[in-house]
């Protein structure tokens, strides 16, 4: 692994966890994300950051490790919520949030303890 990838995913971890922690802060429903349009920003900010990173991976690190995260649809996340956000569905917010985040936050965190 390359240091820059390194250091995205380190970057993309601790967007992970701000994720988390705006479901710790702001609650684990559904309801609550819908009822909340702050809890939506600061979620949907965080996804837009991990799209940018993911973009950023070197290629060769993404082709080697596609058969584990999607990041081409991470990407395409990050695109749907930086051009067409009055359209962005909360409850796929919502699916990514409480889904896809802790997946990806296990995997940033499994390769940055590989290579320590």
């Amino acid at each position: 692994m390359q240091p820059r990838d390194r250091q995205r995913l380190t970057k993309i971890a601790e967007y992970c966890e701000d994720i988390q922690g705006a479901v710790a802060r702001y609650g684990p429903s559904f309801e609550a994300f819908k009822a909340d349009i702050d809890y939506q920003y600061s979620v949907s900010f965080c996804i837009l950051q991990i799209g940018e990173l993911v973009s950023n991976l070197s290629e060769e690190y993404r082709n080697a490790t596609m058969d584990q995260i999607q990041w081409q649809k991470i990407r395409g996340m990050r695109n749907i919520v930086v051009h067409d956000y009055g359209n962005v569905d909360l409850n796929t917010v919502w699916e990514v949030t409480t889904a896809s985040i802790p997946q990806l936050y296990n995997f940033c965190q499994e390769q940055l303890n590989s290579i320590q």
